[in-house]
């Protein structure tokens, strides 16, 4: 299935979009021709990337941890004049560290951004893609999606969340001219790491060379697969090779495996 066509009165909602695969996300569908509302809560930051782009983009600043800032979202579209067309739940974090030693806060905090936002963001932006018969819906997860990840233990359940929720959603509306893709991209060079509390040095001895990719790689497959109506995305075919066994391998013994070579344990 086709990706809506671009047209003065639609956009392209992108959620995390002012750096990393978000920022990727934007620029591949802006070249398209696509308006594009991008959101995120650096303001100055998204400003800069609607300098960049033109006139068909617009800047939202919002937190996608706020239920309330999540529920303005449709009128500041409105606002705009603009529907909708594509929506890309982006916007995700992660912590890193044992849970026996988690912060409360930080947890339920990447619970409501990996996970209540993009429900919510569906809720939302879905009802009038459905009754206008078109629309794609592009939900960022990860190959951490596939089975649990030992030191990242609520990022890999909200993922596992995400690529379950976009699997649902691609049998529901199924007839509807409404498409829903996951994409579940391997380690990628955004920074993300090192936000969570990785170092580039210990995220990258930790997976091989092979499986990393750039934010530019993962945002331009995510954008293929989406126009091509594939349910889920894996970019690089090692990453998908990973994605299979991690699925299949048996618990009991990759785990611990896993809770070794995880650079977040490493001193837990």
């Amino acid at each position: 299935m086709p990706l809506p066509a671009p047209a003065d009165d639609r956009a392209a909602l992108i959620t995390g979009a002012s750096s990393g695969i978000g920022e990727a996300i934007a620029r591949q569908l802006a070249r398209r021709g696509h308006r594009v509302v991008l959101v995120a809560r650096r303001a100055e930051v998204l400003d800069a990337l609607v300098g960049e782009l033109g006139d068909r983009a617009r800047a939202l600043p919002a937190d996608l941890s706020a239920p309330a800032d999540r529920a303005a979202l449709p009128g500041r579209v409105d606002a705009l004049g603009l529907s909708v067309d594509i929506l890309v739940n982006n916007a995700g974090l992660s912590t890193v560290g044992p849970v026996a030693k988690s912060v409360p806060e930080k947890e339920l905090n990447l619970v409501e951004v990996d996970v209540a936002a993009v429900v919510d963001m569906c809720s939302r932006f879905l009802p009038g893609m459905v009754d206008r018969g078109r629309g794609a819906v592009l939900n960022v997860a990860s190959v951490g999606a596939f089975g649990p990840v030992p030191g990242q233990a609520s990022y890999g359940a909200a993922k596992a969340f995400v690529l379950s929720y976009t699997e649902a959603l691609r049998g529901e509306l199924r007839g509807s001219g409404v498409t829903a893709t996951a994409l579940c991209p391997g380690p990628v060079k955004t920074g993300f790491g090192e936000a969570a509390g990785i170092s580039d040095e210990d995220a990258e001895a930790a997976l091989p060379q092979v499986m990393w990719k750039t934010a530019d790689e993962v945002a331009l497959a995510g954008i293929i697969g989406l126009a091509a109506g594939k349910g889920v995305v894996v970019p690089g075919g090692i990453n998908r090779v990973a994605g299979v066994f991690y699925r299949l391998a048996p618990r009991d013994l990759i785990l611990p495996f896993l809770a070794r070579s995880h650079p977040g344990l490493k001193d837990a």
